[in-house]
């Protein structure tokens, strides 16, 4: 089966440093892949690149088997949409019409109609006549998870989408992503969570200097080598009530 979002030998330079070097990682529809690294990494930009964003100095990086650079924008976002993790909204706009731009390809009426259920999956429906300047953060950063969940793609490039939320609106999004990828699409998902990552993802790739260091089922990936290695954590799996859990602490530095 083709992967819906591949990409293999990738580098790539921003600002004169090189923030991918080598990457490949492939993510089949039905699939929740969260992509995981610490700061600088290039979890961002290994997203952008498979989003169109980011131009490759080397490697290739495809949606649904095309070249994305072979794509015009509106086929890119009819394949994949992202969702950047800025979160700035340029105008004081209604919800209900945020949310409905991650449609622009629909009619009004039926863009309007996408964004009323997306905005109700991501329980912000009592929000949709509001201004978005007049939310908090959260609720701003659920209106946008409504714009990308309004596109009629088949994929979901979302960078850290559950930065800045509570506890339970963190497990609630994550549910949302997981039921998106049950239905079909491919989500690819940055997180800065581990536990997380490793309680919904069906896979985690786990990205260091720009190379993809591990690609497995959770508890593959997630070895206590990689942990740290990468993380610089000492850390093991335990039991939990529903499954293994990652326990984790920061490594003390040689010689303390």
């Amino acid at each position: 089966m083709t992967a819906w979002l591949t990409m293999w030998d990738a580098t790539a330079r921003l600002g004169g440093r090189r923030v991918l070097d080598g990457a490949d990682l492939r993510v089949e529809r039905g699939e929740l892949v969260a992509l995981v690294g610490p700061n600088g990494a290039g979890k961002s930009s290994l997203i952008r690149a498979l989003a169109g964003l980011l131009p490759l100095d080397t490697g290739v990086a495809r949606l649904a088997g095309d070249d994305v650079n072979d794509l015009s924008p509106r086929e890119r976002s009819a394949r994949a949409v992202y969702l950047p993790q800025e979160r700035r909204i340029a105008w004081n706009l209604p919800a209900m019409e945020v949310a409905a731009l991650g449609a622009p390809f629909l009619s009004g009426a039926d863009a309007l109609a996408a964004a009323r259920k997306a905005l109700d999956e991501v329980e912000v429906g009592g929000l949709a006549d509001r201004g978005v300047a007049e939310m908090s953060g959260g609720e701003r950063a659920r209106v946008l998870l409504a714009r990308a969940l309004a596109a009629p793609s088949q994929a979901l490039l979302v960078d850290e989408p559950i930065a800045g939320l509570d506890p339970e609106a963190q497990l609630m999004v994550l549910e949302r992503l997981r039921a998106r990828a049950g239905a079909g699409q491919a989500v690819l998902a940055s997180l800065h969570d581990l536990p997380l990552a490793a309680r919904f993802a069906h896979r985690v790739a786990v990205l260091d200097h720009g190379r993809v260091v591990a690609d497995a089922a959770p508890l593959a990936a997630l070895t206590p080598d990689i942990l740290q290695r990468v993380f610089g954590l000492s850390a093991r799996w335990v039991d939990g009530p529903d499954g293994p859990l990652l326990s984790a602490v920061r490594a003390r530095p040689q010689g303390s």
